[in-house]
């Protein structure tokens, strides 16, 4: 069962060497933990073919949740309910219909006030 629904900050946190990312990331069962094909694309995307290639084992130990057509649709609802920008809706939609945590450090579109599924595992 998937626990947590890992936001790419958190993981490029961890890549950057933040020391409580780390700690949390290390701490986390990979059986039960996943990441969204949004995060996949935009941690790739954001290192050079040798950067891919050692952090790829990384990202291929956590479950792979995809965008269908239900969740594009609530992604679609919560984009015009909330405002989010659509990677954020998409990752909100993901954490709604797989009944998970969003575990995230942006608190400014994820209030933990506002939406119980949002988890906060350190501030900076």
């Amino acid at each position: 069962m998937i626990e947590r629904l890992i936001d790419s900050v958190i993981l490029i946190d961890h890549l950057n060497g933040v020391a409580e990312a780390t700690r949390f990331i290390v701490a986390l069962n990979p059986l039960e933990t996943a990441i969204s094909v949004i995060t996949r694309a935009e941690i790739l995307a954001g290192l050079h073919k040798e950067g891919q290639a050692a952090v790829t084992p990384l990202l291929d130990q956590y479950q792979l949740l995809i965008i269908d057509k239900p969740i594009a649709d609530l992604a679609a609802q919560l984009r015009r309910k909330y405002g989010w920008k659509l990677p954020n809706a998409f990752q909100a939609a993901l954490a709604q219909h797989h009944k998970t945590r969003l575990t995230t450090r942006n608190t400014k579109d994820f209030d933990p006030k506002k939406h119980a599924f949002v988890e906060i595992p350190y501030t900076l």
